[in-house]
């Protein structure tokens, strides 16, 4: 796969890691059930321990109840007690744009931490590593609940 690198150098996976995020990513979107927006989305997401969990967009007839990729691969790995992540990769059909994630979910991402790796996907393969600080900057997080 192409890498065409934009933004700041995170601490850097291994190449071989990587290609597996991207390539579980992919097949996530190959099950994504999407009606209505026609918009497949696949995700997967790296723990701290090296397990991958992935996720596809869920929609629903009544709108606000769909589920993002996103959301779908932190829930699954959350329900089976992972909290820490070091990595994301996000896919979706563009051939013009890079699938970044939307506001919400860059928010659910960030009650995880700030500084882990998000590589952001096109059809034809190439993608670009961003950390979640560079997608949602001066976030709210869990340290501002803290009084």
């Amino acid at each position: 796969m192409a890498h065409e690198q934009r933004g700041s150098p995170a601490a850097g996976l291994e190449l071989e890691t990587v290609q597996r995020l991207l390539a579980a990513c992919q097949k996530a979107k190959s099950f994504a059930y999407c009606p209505y927006s026609k918009y497949p989305v696949g995700a997967a997401l790296l723990t701290s321990e090296g397990k991958i969990f992935t996720g596809c967009n869920v929609e629903n007839a009544s709108y606000p109840l769909g589920a993002c990729a996103e959301q779908t691969a932190i829930q699954k790995a959350v329900s089976e007690g992972h909290t820490k992540f070091r990595a994301m990769a996000i896919s979706c059909n563009s051939q013009e744009t890079y699938s970044f994630p939307c506001g919400g979910c860059r928010q659910v991402l960030r009650e995880f931490g700030q500084e882990w790796e998000i590589y952001l996907t096109r059809m034809d393969g190439t993608y670009i590593q961003k950390t979640l600080e560079e997608l949602l900057p001066l976030s709210f997080g869990p340290a501002h609940l803290k009084c």
